[in-house]
């Protein structure tokens, strides 16, 4: 089992292939009953960090020869982190019986008003066994329920609900059974909470809910994106401090460690396939950008990622189905949604993940700033309008008082034309130099990005319908090597050590003055 391998894998066992997977950031399994033997065995991964126009994330991929004719390859990635690659996630040697339990999906059909739930547990178990049972425990290891069968429904009364910051974690436990005897159990953590977009809110457990966090990136020194479950412990208790409440896998899903852990801390996750770069240029010029984004571009009808595309939401979707952190798939980061044929590319997309998931969670895509009210032609098929912009920085760079302006209209024109859609920030930021200060409020300096968020924060409570605001970024981080990045993005409110700017002090007295719920009347 390869928690991930980035980007592309084959993978050998004592020498005779086993298996290959293409996709760096979902999980997959190779059978290798028929490869190994007594003793010592031997296990060889190659990879491939090549990304062109058919792999999500996206790359602009090229070839040259050197002198002696050897090929070279070259990766001009269409994103703005940086392309690590190799096993960053955990391999594990799983033995099952050969009866076994292959997948478990957990579905809580609940009634707030009456505090019951009906829990769906569908199982799905391959080789010869007699029955399936199922029991419901509670966190004091207590049974509240069971049921035997492939399809189980199973009623619970005075329900302990999943909220936010205040998790509470049922688990099912499922036993195959054959005359009588256990030949395979496993166990799921699960929470019980519903999710909805309706009216211009977002619900959790009934309740409109605040969204208060971050954009993140799995990036620390030494590591890279390699897993690091002190890093994870500390992000998770940094963001607490600072009175968030959630943050988005941003731009492809976490470690499954990652979300076990939000599961038990209650932080709220907007789970995000790796689709990043799926726009004709990556660049900084976004002023220039938005005067040419009528044009006609032939970007969806050339692009090839659709396999890829929804491979990713199926294994993203199937890993973490259960989890109740998760209450928004995002299918995208700032895909071209301003370009003719977007939306015929999309359409499918959502329909597979709509599909797929067990709970109906909310669907998005992040919405890049070319993509304005009104010109974007896929929000017809999202719950949640998720935006990404940069009034202040990359538009109206140093000047507050147009940017809110601008910002400001932008945001009643959405209103208006989407009522009953909630709208949230999933990315709002300024590069920030940790140490640089000014008395003229010049843009990199702690001063700057403290009274951007103040200029934000201002416009955000202006909106009825806003429902959350999501930094971009948590942490600095690396990216790829050019000239508008020193060391990588210095978005972060830490650094890339976790270290504080002055806004994670302003932004921590501003989130725990907000309520998770109802602050927006």
């Amino acid at each position: 089992h390869f928690g991930s391998a980035t980007h592309e894998a084959w993978v050998y066992v004592n020498g005779e292939l086993a298996g290959h997977h293409k996709g760096g950031f979902t999980p997959f399994e190779v059978p290798v009953n028929e490869l190994v033997h007594a003793g010592t065995n031997r296990v060889t991964v190659k990879l491939s960090n090549l990304l062109d126009q058919t792999t999500l994330p996206v790359g602009n991929y090229t070839e040259t020869k050197d002198e002696d004719g050897n090929v070279i390859y070259h990766v001009d990635e269409n994103f703005d982190f940086f392309n690590y690659a190799g096993l960053h996630r955990n391999v594990s040697l799983v033995a099952t019986p050969t009866t076994y339990i292959d997948n478990i999906s957990i579905n809580p059909d609940v009634d707030l008003s009456t505090q019951h739930a009906d829990v769906n547990v569908l199982v799905t178990a391959s080789g010869d066994f007699d029955e399936i049972h199922v029991e419901i425990r509670d966190e004091d290891d207590q049974i509240v329920g069971e049921s035997n069968g492939e399809r189980n429904v199973i009623s619970l009364d005075q329900v302990h609900l999943w909220q936010p910051l205040a998790a509470y974690l049922y688990s099912a436990k499922v036993s195959l059974l054959k005359m009588g005897h256990v030949v395979d159990v496993y166990t799921e953590p699960f929470g019980i909470r519903t999710v909805a977009a309706q009216e211009g809110k977002f619900l959790i457990n009934g309740e409109p809910f605040y969204f208060k966090g971050f954009g993140k990136h799995e990036d620390t020194y030494v590591n890279g994106k390699g897993i690091n479950e002190a890093y994870n412990v500390l992000d998770i208790n940094l963001l607490k401090k600072m009175g968030a409440n959630s943050f988005r896998t941003s731009h492809y899903p976490y470690s499954e460690e990652m979300m076990r852990l939000c599961d038990r801390e209650g932080i709220v996750v907007i789970d995000e396939t790796p689709a990043v770069g799926l726009m004709p240029a990556f660049n900084f010029d976004i002023s220039s950008a938005m005067a040419g984004t009528k044009q006609k571009n032939p970007f969806w009808y050339d692009i090839a990622t659709q396999d890829a595309h929804k491979q990713v939401i199926r294994e993203m979707i199937d890993r973490d189905k259960n989890h109740a952190c998760v209450v928004v798939w995002s299918i995208a980061n700032e895909p071209a949604t301003y370009l003719d044929g977007s939306y015929e590319y999309f359409a499918p997309m959502f329909e597979l993940a709509r599909e797929l998931d067990p709970q109906k969670r909310p669907c998005t895509f992040v919405n890049i700033m070319l993509s304005t009210a009104g010109n974007d032609k896929c929000t017809d098929l999202v719950d949640i309008l998720a935006l990404n912009r940069y009034y202040g920085w990359y538009v109206n760079t140093g000047d507050l008082k147009t940017a809110a302006k601008d910002q400001e209209a932008e945001l009643r024109t959405w209103q208006d034309l989407y009522p009953d859609k909630p709208i949230m920030f999933t990315e709002f930021g300024a590069d920030t130099i940790a140490g640089m200060h000014s008395a003229y409020n010049e843009p990199f300096s702690e001063e700057y990005q403290v009274n951007y968020y103040k200029m934000n924060a201002a416009v955000f409570d202006k909106i009825n319908n806003f429902v959350g605001e999501q930094l971009w970024n948590f942490a600095d981080f690396q990216t790829k090597f050019g000239i508008q990045r020193i060391q990588g993005n210095k978005k972060g409110i830490f650094t890339r050590s976790r270290e504080p700017k002055a806004a994670a002090i302003w932004l921590s007295q501003r989130w725990n003055n907000i309520p998770n719920f109802n602050y927006k009347k």
